[in-house]
């Protein structure tokens, strides 16, 4: 891969995890993305322990050589007024534009059970009404004109738990919305934890990916949360994410897609793992190590 065209970051949730702050609440902000820096990586995403000030954030980011790749921003369009949204959309544009940021992951969160620990993911997700696939594709169009008018690419993030997670749901999502507008965050864990091969995937949206996310699963683990039927944190908390090479998706092939299409942007290693069986710096030299000899980034 061009190293002037693709970056890597490595994403804080293997330190901290958001959904669940006693996952890591030993591991304090400096230990994280030191360790990433130590690790190779030059990119970070924002966890729940980054100063929330832009100017302390990015002197401490400068020392390291890290930069602020993307930030999650939970969207309500399906359930709450409009002009709420766009409101926290834009405060978090003015939070992410002095760090040098330049993108932006939206997640509709309306009716979303990712954060309910008693509600299992793979028989309990949501769907969304006529009306409320209208409201999420309508206001996603203008948030994407907001963050485009600013210099940002909008990217939305497919997630399990919620209305779009599934193949046909990003389908649809994407044929309803403006290209110019609204990019695709590829999540690899999230596509194969849905049920569907991540390389075609891939190949199905190359045209529209604007962010990465490499995300691995645990073949062994993924059985048992499918056997208990487990919510999805409590499936985090098993194990059934890691980071690339060390479960059964075939990063490989993807990565020969994003080159072949000549992918520019962002890849982000995030596998929300228990660091107290994963110890996130080891993980995350153990990651950058397979990327680096499968696209000598």
């Amino acid at each position: 891969m061009d190293k002037g065209k693709v970056k890597l970051a490595m994403a804080p949730i293997g330190w901290t995890n958001d959904d669940m702050p006693d996952l890591g609440s030993e591991n304090t902000f400096q230990q994280c993305v030191s360790e990433m820096a130590l690790a190779g990586y030059t990119g970070t995403e924002v966890g729940n322990k980054y100063p929330k000030d832009p100017a302390v954030l990015k002197k401490a980011l400068d020392l390291r050589g890290v930069q602020v790749c993307n930030q999650w921003f939970s969207s309500y369009l399906t359930t709450e007024d409009y002009s709420d949204v766009e409101k926290a959309f834009v405060a978090q544009l003015d939070f992410l534009e002095p760090l040098g940021c330049r993108v932006i992951g939206p997640a509709e969160q309306g009716l979303s059970i990712q954060g309910k620990i008693d509600t299992p993911v793979l028989t309990e997700k949501p769907y969304f009404s006529e009306d409320q696939w209208k409201r999420l594709t309508t206001g996603l169009n203008k948030l994407g004109k907001i963050a485009r008018d600013r210099g940002f690419r909008m990217c939305y993030h497919h997630h399990m738990g919620t209305g779009c997670q599934l193949i046909e749901e990003v389908d649809r999502l994407l044929a309803e919305t403006d290209p110019d507008l609204v990019w695709l965050l590829f999540d690899s864990g999230h596509f194969t934890f849905s049920g569907h091969d991540p390389v075609e995937a891939v190949k199905r949206y190359i045209d529209r990916i604007g962010h990465v996310h490499l995300k691995d699963l645990r073949p062994a683990v993924f059985e048992q949360v499918k056997k208990e039927n487990m919510s999805f944190l409590d499936a985090v908390r098993a194990g059934v994410f890691t980071v690339p090479g060390d479960g059964s998706i075939d990063f490989p092939a993807i990565f020969a897609v994003l080159e072949e299409h000549d992918y520019s942007g962002w890849m982000v290693v995030e596998a929300e793992q228990d660091p107290a069986k994963a110890n996130p710096f080891e993980y995350a030299k153990m990651a950058r190590s397979y990327i680096r000899k499968h696209t000598d980034l």
